[in-house]
């Protein structure tokens, strides 16, 4: 006997595709829920089967050859009209199953028992069942973890579905994103060029490394596997790179960033810290052509309790201090702001062989930084 059509035939379809597992290939994960119902029922047949408009396609299957049936040898079409655990003893004494080409036919199909897998809006998509060759009863125990098993089952395929949406909508967010502080480094550039005004300039471009270190921190973010948290090194490398490539043949950058995982405030501010002090080195350490070094360290103490950050310079230091101006100044208070922003110890002294900043950022979850893969 073929099952009626569900009430909600269009709308239980509808959210069948759009959960997007039906034809996609074997996983472990739901392989070992139809392996576990076979030994636990103690039967030699167990699929999670979803039945589509003309089929019954199986997810994952134990003791059955064929991916698909046709509905006219579904038992599940019929599971999918209840809110329960459907079992039925002997197949052959069930109006639903009696003709069953699955009981007729060299299957020999006897005994059949299905969860209906019910979705959150209270849409069946198929079941997780369990056959035998024999008539048979089950236990209490294999009822209710037949209806565990269900349940957890279906919360697991919504789960991807919504893991899938979350990915879409991160890459739309990305996207946009991107796009929109490219245009505020694009209006940003366009100003700096047509501005005359020296202080000006530098204020611009003190904007424009800001904006830069924002979107490779969003970049940094978007590819890590824990949303809040970057590696430290790739990202401060990133954001020396734009100054190493704005900065004269005679000026070179070192970089020694250990492996560690940060929270994003904590990469910011770091990474704040050493755009700028990196800039006004640049800027001010090499007058007149002379040969320099502009040097980053960063270093784990041994009880991985704080970083130590150390930006220096072999310039000019204190024997010709640069004239100060607004945007330096603030540039200074920025760099301490940030080093308060997290909690961090900081100095900046000028010596005779250069400018020296020094900073101990306490690492908030001590002792069990995360470090990065090497």
């Amino acid at each position: 006997m073929r099952a009626l059509l569900h009430p909600k035939q269009s709308e239980r379809l509808a959210h069948l595709r759009e959960l997007g597992i039906l034809d996609t290939e074997a996983e472990s994960q739901f392989d070992e829920v139809v392996d576990l119902a076979s030994k636990i029922c103690d039967v030699p047949i167990s699929l999670i089967s979803l039945v589509d408009e003309t089929r019954q396609w199986f997810k994952a299957r134990v003791g059955l050859d064929a991916p698909q049936t046709d509905l006219d040898r579904s038992i599940c079409s019929h599971v999918i009209l209840q809110d329960d655990l459907v079992e039925i003893s002997d197949t052959t004494q069930d109006v639903r199953t009696a003709d069953n080409p699955l009981v007729m036919g060299e299957e020999h199909i006897r005994f059949y028992a299905g969860m209906p897998l019910i979705s959150g809006e209270g849409l069946p998509i198929g079941t997780l069942c369990v056959l035998d060759t024999e008539p048979r009863v089950l236990t209490d125990l294999q009822r209710t973890t037949l209806r565990v098993l269900g349940m957890q089952l279906m919360r697991q395929i919504e789960l991807r579905l919504a893991l899938h949406q979350a990915a879409v909508l991160r890459d739309e967010i990305d996207h946009r994103v991107k796009n929109s502080l490219q245009t505020v480094a694009s209006v940003v550039r366009m100003y700096k060029s047509r501005v005359d005004n020296a202080v000006a300039v530098e204020a611009l471009s003190a904007v424009e490394r800001r904006i830069d270190a924002v979107a490779m921190l969003h970049q940094e973010l978007y590819q890590a596997s824990q949303s809040n948290r970057v590696a430290l090194a790739p990202y401060l490398v990133r954001v020396a790179s734009l100054l190493e490539a704005s900065a004269p043949s005679n000026v070179r950058l070192d970089m020694d960033v250990c492996t560690v995982q940060v929270e994003s405030s904590t990469a910011a501010n770091i990474g704040m810290i050493v755009s700028e002090f990196t800039a006004n080195a640049i800027k001010h350490a090499f007058p007149g052509g002379r040969r320099g070094t502009v040097a980053i360290t960063v270093e784990m103490s041994q009880d991985h309790s704080n970083m130590h950050v150390q930006c220096r310079d072999d310039g000019i230091g204190n024997a010709n201090p640069a004239e100060e101006n607004e945007v330096t100044r603030l540039g200074q208070r920025l760099m301490q702001a940030a080093a308060l922003q997290i909690g961090a110890e900081f100095t900046l002294e000028a010596r005779a062989d250069g400018y020296h900043l020094n900073m101990q950022v306490p690492m908030k979850d001590a002792p069990n930084v995360e470090l990065a893969a090497e």
